[in-house]
């Protein structure tokens, strides 16, 4: 299931053993300021990584540490929309397992659905739906079981950890739509009846790839603006960096916290 091994890095790289890896949404990538970064390898320089256009999507590795735990960290990353398909999506997943990580964060920012919720604020993901009829396990019987994608125990790790720190963390459940164009507000009523939370294009198929190859998954939702047709407001992408680079400082809070108590 894995095409990528140690060899597929730089040879300065495949003594690294990150226990953690992180993958970065839009607007998020500023989260790397936070830790030493000790190297980095852009995307494009390993076969079989695809590369994204999008914005606010670096396109490397870094790799460093973080409450003394060494970490690599996935500075951006494709989305279906940009043509690939949902392993082609997933590969950067299959590239931190194949240096062995045990525990993978998926970040990514989101509209809100949950007419409860406000711009700005983090949404740990416990559950997701997927409306685009894709999975990176697609081209064998791969029959992974899903019953909890998002690891329960690292859930309540978090919850524990934004209590003590006064951040709020409300839980949701996050749907995957394909993209580019964002959601009509039909869609939007569509989803919150279906029991939506939040809604991206992206994270769940790196979810489901690692699931599948055994790694602890988190997730976590930077609630950047309020869905299709919940306001008056026309969506812009601009709105969703500025909003994930605000953002930014309470998740690298969070994650220096919870990486010191684990």
């Amino acid at each position: 299931m894995n095409e990528f091994t140690r060899a597929h890095f730089p040879a300065s790289i495949r003594d690294r053993h990150p226990r953690i890896g992180l993958v970065l949404g839009s607007g998020l990538g500023g989260f790397v300021s936070r830790i030493k970064i000790e190297e980095t390898v852009a995307f494009a320089d390993l076969e079989g990584l695809p590369v994204s256009t999008v914005p606010g999507h670096e396109g490397r590795f870094v790799f460093g540490s973080i409450g003394g735990i060494e970490i690599v960290i996935a500075q951006g990353r494709v989305h279906l929309y940009e043509g690939w398909s949902a392993r082609e999506v997933a590969a950067g997943i299959r590239a931190m397992a194949a240096l062995g990580i045990e525990k993978l964060i998926l970040t990514n920012a989101a509209g809100i659905i949950n007419e409860g919720f406000r711009p700005g604020q983090w949404m740990q993901i416990a559950d997701h739906l997927n409306f685009t009829g894709q999975s990176p396990l697609t081209g064998g019987p791969h029959f992974i079981d899903q019953t909890q994608v998002y690891s329960r125990s690292l859930r309540q790790l978090f919850h524990d950890q934004a209590d003590e720190l006064g951040i709020p963390l409300p839980a949701g459940v996050y749907a995957w739509m394909p993209g580019p164009q964002y959601e009509t507000p039909a869609e939007i009523r569509m989803l919150r009846t279906l029991g939506a939370d939040a809604v991206g294009m992206s994270t769940v198929p790196e979810a489901i790839q690692a699931r599948a190859l055994g790694i602890e998954v988190a997730g976590f939702s930077c609630l950047t603006n309020f869905g299709a047709g919940m306001t008056p407001d026309a969506l812009s992408h601009e709105e969703v960096i500025e909003t994930g680079q605000q953002a930014a400082e309470t998740l690298a809070r969070l994650l220096e916290a919870s990486f010191l108590n684990d």
